[in-house]
């Protein structure tokens, strides 16, 4: 891929990143925008839109971190299994491995007799976003893609999300989170769509 259409990608992604990261924060934190605005705190509240878009900008750069970093780990891995189906029996371990740990670790730190349910939503919500991109890349390049797609939507968002899924959720945690998914996505699907007009 040419340096001008790694460029263009890295911008773009980070124009998604901070477009999906403002708009994500308005909406779980329209409560709190509402109210300064009726108690007349105008300039807070475009410092906070404001905020919430650099934020929005820094998540996707973690975002492209990861994604180039997987790319990388990627290429390494197959170097050392020397076939994709046991590099995938691998990634498929790390994925069951990520999946438990993102319950039972956030569950054990801020469960507290809480029920149990409440920790499933956001692995569950993310590992079927992931099968759904993993299809998606499937059915646009070949079968061989499924596996690394659905571990890099899984378990690199999961790794990327690290910072705020040791704390309670809150609104950086669903901002984060889904600026995270919605630039892993992106990059995932445009990648092969790059190399193909460079072809």
């Amino acid at each position: 891929m040419s340096i001008r259409k790694w460029v263009s990608l890295f911008l773009k992604t980070l124009l998604l990143g901070c477009v999906v990261g403002l708009v994500i924060g308005i909406i779980v934190q329209w409560h709190s925008q509402l109210h300064g605005l009726r108690d007349g705190h105008i300039s807070g509240f475009f410092i906070n839109l404001f905020v919430i878009f650099v934020l929005g900008g820094l998540f996707s750069v973690i975002s492209q971190m990861g994604f180039f970093f997987y790319l990388t780990l990627h290429r390494i891995a197959l170097g050392i299994f020397r076939s994709h189906s046991r590099w995938g029996i691998v990634q498929w371990f790390l994925i069951v491995v990520t999946f438990v740990d993102f319950i039972y670790l956030r569950y054990k730190a801020f469960g507290h007799g809480e029920s149990v349910i409440g920790y499933l939503i956001p692995p569950v919500v993310l590992f079927i976003i992931a099968l759904v991109i993993a299809e998606v890349k499937k059915r646009e390049t070949n079968k061989i893609a499924y596996i690394p797609a659905l571990f890099f939507m899984f378990v690199v968002t999961t790794l990327e999300w690290l910072p705020v899924l040791r704390q309670k959720e809150n609104s950086m945690f669903w901002v984060m989170g889904l600026t995270l998914v919605v630039c892993n996505a992106y990059q995932m699907l445009k990648l092969h769509r790059l190399l193909k007009e460079t072809q």
